[in-house]
């Protein structure tokens, strides 16, 4: 059987880098009651000329260099993002232009900060299907553009970025020694969209908006699932939380990803933690985490990590690969 191999990884982050002290001098707060609810200490904000295509074509870069990928080996692009360049086209084909590639297909596709692990998802269905032979899947946001930065419950959580991983479809053995994509567990509840929403679009508002959030809630509803869309994949392998190398968690709060670590029984240090740095990048955050893991010899070849990730609406996923 194909089992879809990731052959490289890339990031790319804004330059200009946003403290909490200097969320201090915004909104009325602090870089103590910031880090003590969310473990967030920097984040990168988009400037000018800097959007979601940008990062995203830049991180797809890395990604194929690493790969050994040239333009014209490439026929998937799927990039998760709910802060596209435009309405239409998707930021996918403004990435698949900047790139040089002119065959295969390129699309969006919008879970929020799940967007990741659900395009892993779609992008191993194409692959193994034999439709297609080698994907960039990419996670890319800018949104601070969507942010109200007189909320200090929302505008402190967020930061812009970009992460892209190379996928090829390669014949396995069919077993949980392979290398590539082993199992992927996607699931969405639309009755909480309340939740966690963007108060605006073009169908309703005619505007962008700026994104709205029950935190408590959220909160709740993250620890909750994505415990046990994990244990869906270990049960779909057969594998459990001791074979794990790495488990590269969603980067929205240092709070929810060491109590869905302990409930798991996930050792402490098989967690890969960025959210200090970048802040909830949403669908960025998640590839931005593995870049790093990879850049600094964490996580090697035969290595089994496991990601997840919960959006807005709600979405959340898991997906369990051998590297």
């Amino acid at each position: 059987m194909l089992r879809s191999v990731v052959r490289g990884v890339g990031s790319a982050l804004p330059k200009k880098t946003l403290t909490n002290d200097d969320l201090a001098k915004i909104v009325d707060t602090s870089d103590d009651w910031i880090v003590q609810r969310t473990g967030i200490e920097r984040r990168q904000i988009a400037g000018e000329g800097e959007t979601t295509s940008t990062l995203g074509t830049k991180a797809a870069r890395a990604a194929m260099a690493q790969a050994g990928w040239a333009p014209e080996d490439i026929d998937l692009i799927v990039v998760a993002t709910s802060t596209p360049d435009n309405t239409f086209p998707s930021s996918a084909t403004q990435i698949q232009a900047a790139l040089g590639i002119t065959q295969g297909v390129a699309f969006d596709l919008q879970a929020v900060c799940a967007g990741f692990v659900f395009a892993v998802a779609t992008a191993d269905k194409f692959l193994l299907s034999g439709s297609h032979r080698r994907a960039l899947v990419i996670g890319a946001e800018t949104f601070s553009r969507i942010l109200d930065w007189n909320d200090r419950s929302t505008c402190v959580l967020f930061g812009d970025g970009a992460g892209a991983i190379a996928l090829e479809a390669v014949p396995g053995r069919g077993d949980t020694r392979d290398r590539g994509v082993l199992t992927t567990q996607i699931r969405s509840d639309g009755r909480h969209r309340a939740k966690l929403f963007v108060d605006g679009g073009p169908s309703s508002t005619q505007t962008v908006g700026h994104l709205r959030m029950e935190g408590k809630e959220v909160f709740r509803f993250a620890v909750g699932q994505v415990t046990g869309v994990v244990k869906d994949a270990f049960e779909a392998t057969g594998l459990t939380a001791e074979d794990l190398d790495w488990f590269v968690p969603h980067q929205a709060n240092r709070r929810i990803i060491d109590m869905s670590a302990q409930k798991l029984g996930i050792a402490p240090e098989k967690v890969v933690v960025t959210v200090q740095d970048h802040g909830n990048t949403s669908a960025a955050s998640v590839p931005l985490a593995l870049s790093v893991a990879v850049a600094d010899g964490r996580i090697k070849p035969g290595h089994l990590v496991m990601l997840e990730a919960v959006g807005g609406g709600f979405t959340w996923g898991a997906a369990l690969l051998r590297w």
